[in-house]
């Protein structure tokens, strides 16, 4: 009997490190705020736009996706974005947003999805995209209206996406404290070629 091998694998968009910079900076005093310390937040290294969550993909399907994905980059032209603002997701998600080329972005969020179900990824319906980039998760609903409110006025650099990515996440053990989510880049391609 052979074992399928799969991998947990996302399409993104990922800030510049200037960007990410300047968010750093942000959420530095946004941990500092009573409630804070009640929060998991992302790690750095997990600060991505998700444009479509794959989940397991079977390695046999890995050809034909990055066939499909190529494509749809290819076919997307580049496009200015900059980190925006903030939200939550009722009591358990604080994001921060974004502002520029949302059009395009949603455009490869819906190509990107697209790519996937037609190279054998079983995806679930796909929903309007709303491009946000996680920093904070709470296990129990928290209050997280001063932190999204903090973040409201945030006006982070302008930059230019020129790559769609495919990221790959191996998720932390159970049981450690503060472990995070590990993330690699598993292809990336250039938009508008």
């Amino acid at each position: 009997m052979s074992s399928r091998r799969s991998q947990r694998l996302f399409a993104a968009v990922l800030p510049p490190p200037a960007a990410a910079d300047e968010l750093a900076r942000t959420v530095a005093a946004l941990r500092e705020l009573p409630g804070a310390a009640g929060l998991r937040w992302t790690a750095r290294a997990g600060w991505h736009y998700t444009l479509a969550f794959l989940g397991n993909v079977d390695e046999e399907l890995l050809p034909d996706l990055y066939t499909r994905l190529e494509r749809a980059a290819r076919r997307t032209p580049s496009f200015p974005l900059r980190i925006h603002g903030g939200g939550r997701f009722g009591g358990r998600a604080l994001w921060a947003g974004a502002a520029g080329g949302l059009d395009t972005l949603r455009l490869l969020a819906e190509r990107s999805h697209a790519a996937a179900r037609r190279a054998g990824v079983p995806m679930e319906e796909h929903r309007r995209y709303t491009p946000h980039l996680t920093l904070a998760r709470s296990r129990e609903p928290a209050d997280l209206a001063p932190f999204a409110e903090a973040l409201g006025g945030f006006e982070g650099m302008h930059w230019e996406v020129g790559e769609l990515s495919l990221v790959r996440s191996d998720l932390p053990v159970d049981g450690v404290p503060g472990e995070q989510p590990r993330y690699e880049v598993v292809r990336a391609w250039t938009l508008g070629r």
